[in-house]
């Protein structure tokens, strides 16, 4: 089992420490930890929920289909994905194997909070302006079980790591659209949040 060094000063030194991490089961039939990546002083800070199947294989966050809506999303509001910090609530892969397929299975309670730690060592050493909370699995582990992502969406907030905080949707459900109208206002929704965020970081 392993916990973040209290004395860690940058984002390679947690990283390295992470790679361990035995705090709960996920690191069984995970390929790897999935550590969060971008520059040590970024401004902004995208928290999502755990890597998916491309990011548990590549050991990267954010590289696989949701990380290309969210890729779209950051361009059209006028962000650099390059200086943004991008990590997950959860740092290893959670699926439910069918047939030869690794489907997504949202992580648990305490997977959640065995893993808040390294997310709240992230924000200490990177120090972002503003941090946001991509989905509801990102948003509860910071902001507590009975924050709701539909009722708060979009606004800045004061968070317990006193960092603001602005929660919006994952940019995997905008994927789950049923149809083209329904993906592109779900797109146009998430791009205006991106905006707020990018005028308050």
């Amino acid at each position: 089992m392993a916990a973040p060094p209290a004395d860690a000063r940058s984002v390679e030194q947690l990283r390295a420490a992470a790679a361990t991490c035995r705090a709960c089961d996920l690191w069984r039939d995970a390929t790897q930890t999935v550590f969060g990546e971008g520059p040590s002083q970024a401004r902004l800070m995208l928290v999502g929920e755990q890597p998916g199947d491309q990011e548990d294989r590549q050991g990267h966050p954010f590289v696989g289909p949701a990380g290309r809506v969210l890729e779209q999303g950051l361009d059209e509001a006028g962000i650099d994905r390059r200086r943004v910090y991008l990590t997950n609530a959860v740092k290893h892969f959670r699926f439910t194997l069918r047939r030869k397929r690794r489907l997504h299975e949202k992580p648990n309670a305490a997977q959640v909070r065995a893993c808040r730690p390294w997310l709240e060592a992230e924000i200490a050493v990177v120090q972002p302006r503003l941090i946001v909370l991509l989905g509801a699995t990102a948003a509860q582990a910071v902001m507590g079980p009975g924050f709701r992502v539909s009722k708060q969406r979009g606004e800045v907030l004061p968070s317990p790591f006193g960092v603001p905080v602005l929660a919006t949707v994952h940019p995997s459900s905008i994927l789950r659209a049923t149809d083209a109208v329904s993906r592109d206002t779900a797109m146009s929704s998430f791009i205006s949040d991106l905006m707020v965020a990018a005028r308050h970081a």
